[in-house]
């Protein structure tokens, strides 16, 4: 783990230039969403100087953090159960192809209902930060959005008794009946 971490924070000159913080700073930031006792023990996803997406730290508690991706325009990190990272990961890769926006979910959607794109079998969480800036002094982001999902493939209103309705404060499902169902608790809209 600790090889991991280190690698990175000897980062060339020309990866510091692109804005590629060292790895201890995003493991701190891409950690953040997690409830605290989740934190230490977390995998965590990050960017080395080529910028590419690689492991800065293994976990053992079944959690996974993606780092923020240097190229994207505003701040945000998100965590989730390692039984989302076969979703996770091909969207990922799609998007690295040129395929974007609503096709990355045909695709997914596709793939899952012909059984090549293994979905969690139980509810899966994911928790994240968007917006604002992470301040790596304090460890804060101030101005992010807080986001809590739990992703349930398939779920329906009438299976889970829970609106499809936003609502602010409240949970609501999102996509129902997709592979993407998931259950959004958004504190404030």
């Amino acid at each position: 783990m600790m090889a991991l971490a280190t690698a990175a924070i000897g980062t060339p000159l020309a990866a510091q230039e692109a804005a590629i913080p060292p790895a201890a700073e995003q493991i701190a930031a891409a950690v953040l969403p997690l409830p605290a006792e989740l934190r230490a023990a977390a995998t965590v996803l990050g960017y080395n100087a080529d910028g590419k997406l690689t492991p800065l730290r293994r976990g053992t508690n079944g959690m996974t953090c993606l780092a923020r991706d240097p190229r994207a325009p505003q701040f945000h990190v998100a965590c989730y159960h390692e039984s989302m990272e076969p979703f996770m990961a091909r969207g990922r890769e799609l998007r690295e192809s040129g395929i974007t926006g609503t096709q990355v979910d045909t695709v997914r959607f596709r793939e899952a209902k012909t059984g090549t794109l293994k979905l969690p079998s139980h509810p899966a969480s994911l928790y994240s930060l968007t917006g604002g800036s992470f301040d790596a002094k304090t460890g804060t982001a101030p101005g992010a959005r807080w986001l809590y999902v739990v992703y349930v493939p398939y779920a329906t209103t009438a299976t889970t008794g829970l609106s499809d309705k936003p609502q602010e404060g409240a949970p609501w499902l999102m996509f129902p009946g997709t592979p993407k169902a998931h259950i959004m608790f958004v504190p404030r809209m």
